[in-house]
């Protein structure tokens, strides 16, 4: 089985598509100014281009992993999440608290989604 790679650069690809299925690089937010609820839609927002890009969507979402700065903050998160998800099709999930690699994030998350049977 071959593995394809896009959007890469020396250091990771933002998107891997290997048997069937989509793997995404963690995305984080382009604009660090915005609230925790501003910060999830624009990963969303970017997930989705990603993973068209992919010739999948989320409708086809398997799991997600998703990292935020504050516990605090974690409804306005969800917030952003459920107006998103695709009812009745949420993939399997999990949240943590963590430190990300720039402090002025909030978020980031990272999801797997299957490409839809051709």
């Amino acid at each position: 089985m071959s593995v394809t790679y896009q959007d890469s650069n020396a250091r990771m690809s933002q998107v891997a598509v290997h048997n069937g299925t989509v793997y995404l690089a963690g995305q984080v937010p382009t604009d660090a100014s915005a609230d925790m609820r501003g910060q999830t839609e624009q990963v969303l927002a970017r997930i989705d281009q990603l993973l068209a890009q992919a010739g999948t969507s989320k409708e086809h979402l398997l799991s997600a992993q998703i990292w935020v700065t504050s516990m605090a903050e974690f409804d306005q998160m969800n917030a952003a999440w459920d107006a998103w998800v695709v009812p009745g099709r949420p993939p399997v999930r999990a949240a943590v608290e963590a430190k990300l690699a720039k402090p002025e994030w909030k978020v980031e998350i990272m999801v797997i989604a299957a490409l839809p049977e051709a």
